[in-house]
């Protein structure tokens, strides 16, 4: 079901149209609104509210609003009609209503059916998908279409496609402009990591639909990932089941998963997308392995609540939340993702050689169990800073953004989202 309203009023009824948008604006608000010419015109006029405006009724408006019904496109008309009194030139009704009857939409011709079909409405949770067409192997189309086919029995689903020039930050901005119920993110990492930092702070609900090459979140949440993972998370979400998480800010920018620096950071790098397209998740083990013979150490200094300490490290990862099989991060026992505070994980050394077993030993810990180590030092922290000399790359929820320093902060619940 498309979260759109069409509205047509002939003139002698448009005043009590405005009165119906007025008294019920939060549901309104929730929908795109399309309207015929000189019904739209008087709603900007009168309210101010968006609103998309089509050709006047008497020369194809009501076609147009016809046209949209058809294509699936519109969840309900509202069309107040003067069945007495209406002049030649107003747009008749018969059209309009033949096709709602066909695509069985439901259609008011007065102030008390539109109230009841306002009513269904507002019980009906709307939701916008971020959906990035170019993550993951499959067809784009086929997926989307199963999104839909799955989803939209049971909400309002409005789809917004991610482009070259429109990111799914600014595409989830504009879901919580439009006073979204939930916001879905469909993609790799990248996308739902960009989703959920706009959602941070803002008590919107995030669900996910995993259909990337790690899917590290999802896995962390226990959201299905595997065995058709599109109609397992469309499940998780249709089953409403909410959790509170923490999130964190890194440099400014959000952070849901991890930060990591040096190994982490140029394993990501390594992991080009022509090995993921090949290998999937295994890429990232399989670069890190390669990376661990050239990984230098250098030297890192980390101030925690006014304390500082100096190690030298070959990798260190920070952690909001992270699966099982995330390389560096499950060293000492798995992350926590709701105890407020941030998990640091640093493979210090005194010489390479004790710097590439000991990660070795962090990678190993990884895809078997927690190791123990006078080289592993972790820590939980609030709020931490860290500096390297020289310079480390750092890759952030999947994504090289610069080297250091970084400054890393905790949002203690920062973040809704929907898991099992």
């Amino acid at each position: 079901m498309p979260a759109t309203i069409a509205l047509i009023a002939h003139d002698s009824r448009k005043d009590e149209l405005i009165a119906l948008l007025r008294d019920r604006f939060p549901v309104f608000s929730r929908y795109r609104l399309l309207a015929t010419g000189g019904t739209g015109r008087r709603i900007q006029d009168t309210l101010g509210i968006p609103v998309e405006v089509l050709q006047p009724g008497a020369i194809g408006g009501d076609a147009q609003v016809a046209a949209e019904i058809a294509s699936g496109r519109v969840s309900a008309v509202i069309f107040l009609a003067d069945v007495l009194y209406a002049p030649r030139h107003e747009p008749g009704i018969d059209l309009v209503a033949r096709i709602c009857n066909i695509h069985n939409v439901p259609f008011a011709t007065n102030v008390a059916t539109a109230e009841a079909i306002i009513d269904a409405l507002a019980r009906t949770q709307v939701a916008h998908l971020i959906f990035n067409p170019v993550s993951g192997q499959g067809n784009s189309e086929q997926e989307l279409q199963l999104i839909r086919d799955l989803l939209q029995p049971a909400m309002q689903l409005v789809v917004h496609e991610t482009t070259v020039d429109i990111c799914a930050e600014e595409l989830a901005k504009k879901a919580i402009d439009a006073h979204a119920d939930l916001v879905l993110a469909s993609g790799g990492d990248g996308t739902v990591s960009a989703v959920a930092g706009a959602l941070i702070g803002t008590g919107v609900p995030l669900g996910i639909i995993p259909r990337g090459t790690a899917n590290a979140f999802a896995a962390a949440l226990g959201i299905p990932t595997a065995l058709n993972p599109i109609r397992g998370a469309c499940q998780t979400i249709l089953m409403g089941h909410r959790k509170v998480v923490d999130a964190a800010y890194c440099n400014g920018m959000p952070m849901i998963l991890l930060v990591g620096i040096g190994l982490e950071a140029e394993t990501v790098e390594r992991a080009d997308r022509a090995a993921k397209d090949r290998w999937g998740a295994l890429a990232y083990l399989m670069a890190g392995w390669q990376q661990l013979d050239e990984q230098p150490l250098f030297d890192t200094e980390i101030e925690v609540d006014g304390q500082i300490e100096r190690f030298q490290a070959g990798a260190i990862t920070i952690a909001n939340a992270a699966p099982v099989t995330s390389v560096l991060a499950q060293g000492i026992g798995q992350v926590v993702f709701d105890d407020g505070l941030l998990d640091v994980t640093i493979a210090s050394a005194s010489t390479k050689l004790e710097a590439i077993r000991t990660i070795a030993r962090l990678l190993g810990a990884a895809l078997l169990k927690p190791v123990e180590s006078p080289n592993i030092v972790h820590m939980g922290a609030r709020k931490l800073k860290v500096t390297t000399n020289p310079p480390q790359k750092v890759v952030l929820d999947g994504e090289i953004i610069g080297t250091t320093p970084v400054e890393i902060d905790c949002v203690p619940g920062g973040l809704t989202v929907l898991a099992p």
